[in-house]
């Protein structure tokens, strides 16, 4: 298992950062301030959702990866709510979207059992797992974002690898059903495709001056379109299902010690490896 070590770094998220700091193209950065607008949120249901069965787990390597992970998660929602409060003071209805997904999450807490939950959160740590090697292994990804955002993403994507496997082995040890991981995983991708396109289409509309429909589906294409580079996770989104899948099969030491340099060079801060 990686290293698993919280890091708490400052990202310089002033006001003279560009609204449009993806490229400086509007589809773009809505793409991804949808995604971020899920994350506050969304990282701290992760936590409660392992943390239901930390009790259970009884190997000491594990329990100290779930120490690890917590610490990394807190840190990433408290990130992305800078982000996504300065997107806001731009005028775009990320705090909507915010309590949206805390209320939605809230919900499922309530009709869901508790393997269920955790084993939807091995779905979505699948998911940011697979963001994070693009991120890592592409630096033509997030080419063009502006330097501060880009190092907080990237930041985001190391520590979302050197944890990936944490939710996982802890399903593992304490459920190991395959149906249950399984079939949560569908039910998942699916609530996951539908609610960041909602999400995308409220903070689209709520612009008083909208980008051109070409610009629009260029932006969106460069995410989802036929050989977009996300498209191209497919086989690895897919391997999910296999049941003696792991997510440590794809290992990324490399990538991530090239990335917190390059990190800790953007900030001026040494990064702990």
């Amino acid at each position: 298992m990686s290293t698993i070590t919280p890091r708490q770094p400052q990202f310089n998220l002033g006001e003279d950062l560009p609204t449009w700091w993806f490229d400086r193209d509007i589809t773009k950065t809505l793409v991804m301030t949808a995604q971020s607008c899920t994350f506050p949120e969304g990282e701290r249901f992760f936590i409660r959702s392992v943390r239901n069965f930390q009790d259970k787990v009884k190997s000491p390597t594990l329990q100290k990866a779930i120490r690890g992970f917590i610490g990394q998660e807190a840190h990433h929602g408290n990130a992305h709510e800078d982000l996504n409060a300065l997107m806001a003071n731009r005028g775009l209805p990320t705090r909507k979207i915010e309590n949206f997904v805390k209320n939605g999450l809230a919900f499922r807490e309530r009709i869901m059992s508790p393997e269920r939950r955790l084993a939807m959160t091995c779905a979505l740590e699948h998911f940011t797992a697979m963001l994070a090697e693009l991120v890592l292994t592409d630096p033509e990804f997030l080419k063009g974002m502006d330097t501060r955002v880009r190092a907080l993403w990237v930041w985001h994507a190391i520590e979302e690898s050197e944890h990936k496997a944490v939710a996982f082995d802890v399903y593992q040890e304490t459920v190991g059903d395959y149906w249950i991981r399984s079939s949560q995983m569908v039910t998942t991708s699916i609530q996951f495709m539908l609610f960041s396109l909602m999400h995308f289409i409220a903070l689209y509309r709520s612009l008083e001056e909208k980008p051109g429909l070409w610009d629009t589906l260029k932006g969106l294409g460069y995410f989802i379109g036929p050989t977009s580079k996300t498209t191209k996770l497919l086989p690895r989104y897919l391997s999910y299902f296999r049941p003696g899948f792991h997510p440590g099969e794809v290992d990324g030491a490399q990538e991530r010690a090239r990335a917190l340099k390059w990190v800790s060079e953007q900030l001026d801060v040494p990064l702990s490896a």
